[in-house]
């Protein structure tokens, strides 16, 4: 399978671009690769449906905020274009080719003029999602159970009780649209706007179903797997494919959107792809070196603390904290284990403890000397 290409780089924008610059952008492209203006070119097809892609990530605030910070893994590896229909496409952005009045077939003289029944979108969902470190590390599947309008088995999603796809509007015609004359300040022109018999869609329903009252969609119950990537983070949302609410009588489903939390962990704090250890030795060990056991992701492991060892001090343990995702949901490494080293100073000693130290007091190996105390501070707060 083709890696997918940036969006940016689909419509020829900068990444600071305007909301307006992004669209006109798309309309070029749009244009350039319409399938009536290159019939039988499944390039060119392809390259109109990764341009409808890319503009419905890049024309939603939310979705191409999530796209800026964590690149496809952030809306789901794919927006919507690749895995949408011709008519969807048609359906979700005809408005970009010149508003009302203006039907896209017709400028290429393709005679789309079906095109331009309204198509539903099913509302979005989102859930959230908890995750422990274990989890994130390697990633993981997760099935949850959502509450959602589904599709109506009874009449198979058409609304009608015979499960027929319904009657042609009377009004429309079965475009979905309607003209009517209006003045403006050129004369006389025509306005296409949405048939109020059918809202549309071209169809109506006489003989609505009873268990789903004509809309094709009752609310139910779904379990919905989600494959959660490794290396998330906290506050990112992802995008699951037409998982949302579905569309009354055959439209596009919505989304399912995913915002990830993170479970505190009782040994760990992430530092972006780093976790953080906080290390309490007694003071023999911290004088006079030893092993300790520390926990990690995988199992405990063992460290030699060196003779010597100054509250402070930060070790690390390359590769054993959180992989690393770039834009593109590419894994590029993996983060290190900090371990903050800090000595325990008992605040009770037994008669026989404090005589020890006592004895110890007055040593020229205990007491630090101005250069000690210089190197301690500086490397302490740097």
């Amino acid at each position: 399978m083709a890696e997918k290409r940036d969006y940016y780089e689909v419509l020829g924008v900068e990444k600071n671009a305007d909301a307006d610059t992004i669209k006109k952008a798309y309309r070029k492209a749009a244009i350039k690769y319409h399938p009536d203006k290159n019939p039988g070119d499944k390039d060119a097809e392809e390259k109109f449906k990764e341009a409808a892609e890319a503009y419905e990530v890049l024309s939603d605030p939310q979705k191409k905020q999530r796209y800026d910070q964590f690149g496809h893994a952030g809306v789901g590896g794919a927006a919507g274009g690749h895995g949408m229909s011709m008519e969807d496409i048609f359906s979700q952005f005809g408005d970009i080719f010149g508003g009302v009045g203006f039907d896209f077939g017709d400028f290429f003289g393709g005679g789309r003029g079906s095109r331009a029944q309204r198509v539903r979108r099913g509302t979005d969902l989102r859930v959230k999602v908890r995750l422990t470190l274990e989890e994130i590390a390697t990633g993981i599947e997760k099935k949850i159970k959502v509450r959602k309008l589904v599709d109506c088995q009874a009449c198979n999603d058409t609304g009608s009780e015979d499960r027929s796809a319904g009657e042609t509007c009377p009004t429309c015609k079965g475009t979905g649209r309607t003209v009517r004359a209006q003045r403006g300040i050129f004369g006389m022109m025509q306005v296409q706007e949405e048939c109020p018999t059918c809202h549309g869609e071209g169809k109506i329903i006489k003989n609505k179903c009873p268990k789903c009252n004509g809309e094709g969609v009752i609310r139910d119950e779904e379990i919905i797997s989600i494959n959660i990537p490794a290396g998330v983070m906290g506050g990112m949302q992802l995008t699951v494919q037409n998982k949302g609410n579905a569309a009354p009588r055959g439209g596009v489903p919505g989304d399912l959107l995913v915002l990830i939390e993170e479970e505190p962990h009782k040994d760990f704090v992430r530092d972006n792809n780093d976790l953080i250890y906080n290390l309490l030795l007694d003071m023999p060990t911290a004088i006079l070196g030893g092993q300790v056991q520390i926990p990690t992701l995988t199992g405990d492991v063992k460290i030699t603390i060196a003779p010597g060892t100054q509250p402070g001090k930060v070790l690390r343990m390359r590769g054993k904290g959180l992989p690393a995702i770039d834009q593109f949901g590419r894994n590029y490494g993996t983060g290190d284990l900090l371990i903050n080293v800090g000595v325990y100073i008992p605040e009770k000693l037994s008669k026989d403890e404090k005589k020890m130290i006592e004895q110890l007091q007055n040593s020229p190996n205990i007491v630090p000397g101005s250069a000690d105390k210089k190197n301690f501070f500086k490397n302490l707060f740097g």
